[in-house]
């Protein structure tokens, strides 16, 4: 792949530009588009167009084949401005092989003096979506029942907390249970054999939860089932404890408990289709089409083995973060489990959300095989070992480049490194010409920064092991509270994780932000979703 230039301030003769209103009709003319951000995540999740997908600048080779698998697809990129890092983001992806590639002229200022909104945060889509699924579920208030206990934490309510488990150990409810929204479905039987149970399901904040609570009605329980309000951001807003390193998570299931049916019923209502893997293999030799092959299962059982061709999506964040994890719009979905549960589950939500989203006969056994996913060919950067780089730092003969994310830097890093990120190399390296020694914790995007200081006629090497080598040979590391400085953290977005630590203020804000997200749509973007639900007002005329 031929490296890209690095000219952040004007454009190439090449780029093709896209006005914002005619991104905005190409939006919701029912074609296949891409829609990347390429800025870094902090900045992305400060303001973005609400279809946009956050593809940094940092790892676009890296993770452009996966979101974006179809090199024909009609693709635009943006930035603040459509001067700095999208034209060189563009340039790239057309290096990669991709045939249809647009710069949104103006960037997000362009798109807002166009007269179309911005929307902080992320996973927006599928936000706003559980939102507007929120309308006549039950919720569980922080206010005490009539038993004298908490909504979620008497002795006659079963807490099904339905974060993942890394989640759950940082922060839960008291007596809640982790499981998953995908496996809901699957497991609820046996996490709750009485039908008497009360069922308060929790996430985070509201979007899961909402979720979690509808699916377990939808399938047609009888328990009395609710969303906890505003999940454990609430719970702490009540002053009251949670719970930390929970241990408690669902088990192996035993069986199917009867809700195959269910899921089967609930897939028919929602009009999921059931496709052989014959129709399958048709749709991955469609050259007009994308097609993505979505394994909902768990992530161990996904390691033991799965579909060739498959991405492992599980089907909680696959609602919840389907940008996560496709990157065209109005592609195709596949799904598929062991059971017969899962898949038709997840698929029910997903075409209520818009997606055109079917589920593969058979699942697992059926024996489809679909092509990989080729990686993109990276430079190969020869290696320096721990040793070696103390020396070379010591004698000022090279220049160490941190290209971790910001905050494990502020953690710990080698003394005398400079943190950077890739779209900021050129301007952190201006007047340089010793060697570079990249340490990162991926090598792959140590390899995508070394692309561009090849531009810049830099040589670049990469630290042997990273961090943990020159940790396991003795050798120095610091911290800096402040350094990189907080507007430098383009990589880190603030407001989404300080909610979590303590900071009631940003807990308020967030749950705010989220309330407040189906005010932002238009028409068209309300009519993108499939869930019957009472008609809003937006906050502006469709274009």
């Amino acid at each position: 792949m031929s490296p890209p230039s690095l000219n952040f301030t004007s454009s190439h003769p090449m780029t093709r530009f896209v006005e914002a209103a005619t991104l905005k009709a190409w939006l919701h003319d029912g074609e296949e588009i891409a829609l990347f951000d390429v800025r870094e995540h902090g900045q992305y999740g400060q303001a973005h167009l609400f279809y946009g997908i956050t593809l940094p600048y940092s790892r676009l080779e890296l993770d452009a084949p996966r979101l974006a698998p179809r090199p024909s697809v009609r693709l635009v990129v943006y930035d603040d401005d459509g001067q700095h890092v999208a034209p060189a983001a563009a340039r790239s992806l057309t290096a990669l092989g991709y045939s249809d590639v647009f710069v949104l002229q103006g960037g997000t200022a362009g798109w807002q003096a166009a007269g179309f909104p911005l929307f902080a945060g992320v996973n927006v889509p599928s936000k706003t979506f559980g939102r507007i699924g929120r309308t006549g579920l039950p919720h569980a208030a922080g206010e005490r029942d009539r038993t004298g206990g908490h909504a979620g934490a008497s002795g006659r309510r079963r807490g099904a907390g339905r974060t993942a488990f890394s989640e759950f150990q940082k922060m839960n409810i008291p007596t809640a249970t982790s499981c998953p929204n995908g496996e809901l479905a699957l497991r609820i039987r046996q996490l709750v054999p009485s039908e008497q149970t009360h069922i308060v399901v929790n996430c985070a904040g509201r979007t899961r939860s909402i979720i979690g609570a509808q699916t377990l009605i939808n399938l047609g329980l009888r328990n009395p089932v609710y969303a906890l309000e505003n999940g454990t951001q609430g719970w702490t807003l009540a002053d009251l404890e949670l719970e930390h390193g929970g241990t408690r998570r669902y088990g192996e299931p035993d069986g199917q408990s009867g809700m195959r049916a269910a899921a089967q019923t609930l897939a028919q209502r929602f009009g999921v289709p059931v496709v052989s893997p014959q129709t399958v293999r048709g749709w991955a030799g469609d050259a007009q089409r994308t097609l993505f092959l979505c394994d909902v299962r768990t992530p161990e059982e996904y390691a033991r083995g799965s579909l060739p061709g498959a991405q492992h999506t599980p089907g909680g964040q696959l609602i919840q973060a389907t940008d996560q994890y496709v990157g065209v719009r109005q592609a195709r979905l596949v799904l598929f489990d062991s059971d017969g549960i899962r898949a038709l589950t997840v698929a029910s939500w997903l075409r209520q959300m818009g997606h055109d989203a079917s589920v593969l006969d058979q699942g697992l056994a059926s024996g489809l095989a679909l092509p990989e996913t080729q990686p993109t060919a990276l430079p190969v950067l020869p290696l320096i070992s721990a040793t070696d780089l103390s020396a070379g730092l010591a004698s000022g003969a090279v220049l160490a480049i941190d290209v971790r994310p910001s905050m494990q830097f502020r953690q710990s890093h080698i003394p005398g490194a400079r943190w950077a990120i890739r779209p900021r190399l050129a301007a952190t390296l201006a007047g340089e010409h010793r060697p570079v020694v990249l340490i990162a914790d991926e090598p792959a995007v140590a390899a995508c920064a070394a692309t561009d200081l090849q531009a810049l006629g830099l040589s670049a090497s990469l630290l042997e092991g990273g961090l943990a080598a020159w940790r396991a040979a003795g050798l120095p590391l610091q911290a800096s509270e402040n350094i990189p400085a907080n507007s430098d953290c383009i990589d880190f977005l603030f407001f989404v994780h300080d909610r979590h630590d303590g900071n009631k203020e940003a807990a308020r804000q967030y749950l705010a932000w989220e309330v407040n997200l189906i005010a932002q749509l238009d028409t068209l973007e309300l009519k993108a979703f499939r869930l019957p639900a009472p008609s809003f007002e937006p906050a502006h005329a469709s274009a």
